[in-house]
């Protein structure tokens, strides 16, 4: 299996595409917006006009989009995935997605003898760029294990998860913690802020202690710099959130921290911030600026 197919070459996807290049793939891609992904050509990359022959070119395909309503469209459109696909091959959805429609992909494949896995990521563009992303599996082990070569060219930590949607329902874990996590580390850079104490000696002190993370570690200097470029976009952000609330409501789980962070993103996007990064959210703990 050496020629993948990869639709959906945004920042993320593009340094997958890279990193399975790196590691001696030849490279099949349908991009939206082909002028976007002029760089990804000039190192070896396949430009395809269309998804069918994107697909008809590649004996396996990934597809990293922005949305659940994305996935449907590239997998289940007239000329998508599914009508383009041969019998037998392994189709991989990496876009973080609702874990219902990754069931009903997953079925929908099986009934063609396409094999069909749900492979959200985490590790955001700086992982996705040194090759070091988590990437949480689901779907069946033996499909998983065939996928294993192609999932080590891009990350570091590979875990099967279970049946399909269960990839999709630990990425939502993950995205309910970084909610909780990002709003922490916005409100103690505000609350050092009040006190007269440098940001970054928050960041400095306090990323190897009890509340390191992340989000502290790489996003807190950024937050601190008025650094806005998006590592993730906010709006692709409130599309995981809202996934996450739509699951924990129909199960009536009620998440208090997750609904309040997200009204405050949702409240971000309306100020037309919506395709800015994620630290973003420092800005609606601080006074505005006048």
């Amino acid at each position: 299996m050496k020629k993948i197919g990869f639709i959906g070459v945004g920042i993320m996807g593009k340094s997958m595409v890279r990193n399975l290049m790196k590691h001696g793939y030849e490279l099949h891609i349908f991009a939206r917006h082909p002028q976007k992904v002029e760089d990804v050509v000039q190192e070896g990359a396949i430009l395809h006009e269309t998804i069918a022959s994107c697909v008809k070119a590649s004996e396996a395909v990934i597809t990293m989009v922005g949305y659940p309503s994305d996935v449907e469209e590239v997998y289940l459109s007239e000329k998508g995935i599914f009508a383009s696909a041969r019998e037998g091959m392994l189709l991989i959805d990496m876009t973080t997605s609702s874990p219902k429609l990754a069931k009903m992909l997953y079925a929908h494949g099986k009934a063609r003898s396409l094999s069909v896995l749900d492979a959200p990521v985490t590790g955001g563009d700086s992982g996705a760029k040194e090759g070091t992303l988590t990437i949480l599996v689901g779907g069946d082990e033996a499909v998983y294990e065939q996928a294993d070569p192609l999932f080590k060219a891009m990350g570091a930590h590979i875990y099967y998860c279970g049946e399909a949607g269960k990839g999709q329902h630990i990425k939502l874990a993950n995205q309910i913690m970084i909610a909780g996590t990002l709003s922490g580390v916005s409100e103690a850079l505000a609350y050092a802020k009040m006190q007269n104490i440098d940001p970054s000696l928050v960041v400095a002190y306090l990323k190897d202690g009890a509340a390191g993370s992340r989000q502290l570690e790489l996003l807190g200097p950024k937050m601190i710099a008025d650094d806005f470029a998006p590592g993730f976009f906010i709006k692709h952000f409130i599309k995981d959130m809202r996934l996450a609330m739509e699951e924990s409501r129909a199960n009536d789980l009620r998440l208090e921290i997750l609904e309040a962070v997200l009204a405050n993103f949702e409240s971000l996007a309306k100020e037309g911030m919506e395709e800015r990064g994620t630290q973003q959210l420092i800005t609606f703990y601080l006074p505005k600026k006048q």
